[in-house]
């Protein structure tokens, strides 16, 4: 189930004629930074090593003076700190959000949130506010299963009428006792061909699909302002991070380096992704 590949692997004569030099380091340079990372996470990550987060692990691995090593898994990357981590199978898990408990979080690398994804033209006018759904006269939402996005649907009255729709998403498959989900491209080719007024997604989720659409469509962010009917709470902006094991303090305060050292580079891997990012909390 695992494929472990090594990328940027080089021996010269010169690394040989350098060995005393290098024998002096520490051997946590020497060794590779191990990526738990999933083949099928796509916009994320993905087998041909083409992902955001593919791209941001090559980045960080630079600056930390090591070479990267992608342990590969067949699941969903929610499986990837429980299958991958938590086992020693793998020492770092990129794109957790900073407050996850299951890890011990780095700095954030950027902070973004959920945007609505309508036509540039024709499209609805939904503002910048979740609210923005009980107003409009729009009916169908593609939105990604447990999500703030199903959440804003629910309470603003619009989750009934998108139930069958939603299922629709994933050709009516059970989603009982395994996971299920709706592929992040589709939320976005779903209102290119009009077959939804509006997709309501994590930005990272569609920056990418957005940007290379073949209709001219807009991302909108969602202000960080949602409550529930009960008041309670639910974020739409979120920290992004590395998570490794909680005890491993050393490894994070090494990613916390390099994450200051690669800022350009990240920046510049989600400009050219199309995310849109916002200061960070933390």
């Amino acid at each position: 189930m695992i494929r472990i590949s090594t990328a940027r692997r080089a021996l010269t004569g010169a690394a040989l004629l350098a060995a005393p030099f290098a024998a002096s380091q520490s051997a946590s340079a020497a060794e590779p930074l191990k990526v738990c990372a999933s083949k099928i996470e796509a916009p994320y990550s993905t087998e041909k090593g083409d992902g955001l987060e593919n791209r941001i692990a090559n980045v960080v691995a630079k600056a930390m003076g090591r070479e990267i090593e992608f342990v590969w898994f067949d699941r969903a990357a929610i499986y990837l700190v429980r299958d991958g981590l938590d086992k020693n199978l793998c020492d770092v898990v990129f794109g957790v959000d900073s407050d996850d408990e299951r890890v011990l979080a780095t700095k954030p690398i950027y902070r973004t949130g959920y945007v609505y994804v309508t036509k540039s033209e024709g499209g609805p006018e939904l503002g910048s506010n979740w609210k923005g759904l009980e107003k409009t006269d729009a009916t169908r939402f593609a939105v990604r299963f447990s999500t703030p996005a199903e959440l804003i649907l629910k309470e603003a009255g619009k989750y009934e009428d998108n139930v069958s729709y939603g299922l629709s998403l994933v050709n009516f498959q059970d989603k009982r006792n395994k996971y299920t989900q709706v592929e992040a491209g589709k939320l976005v080719s779903e209102v290119v061909n009009g077959d939804a007024d509006a997709a309501i997604a994590f930005a990272p989720d569609v920056a990418r699909y957005v940007k290379g659409a073949s209709t001219p469509l807009k991302m909108t962010m969602i202000e960080d302002d949602f409550a529930r009917s009960d008041g309670l709470k639910i974020p739409l902006h979120f920290d992004q991070s590395i998570g490794v094991r909680k005890d491993d303090e050393k490894l994070r305060a090494e990613l916390d380096a390099a994450i200051a050292k690669a800022k350009p580079e990240i920046d510049r891997a989600l400009s050219d992704e199309g995310v849109p990012v916002l200061p960070p909390n933390a």
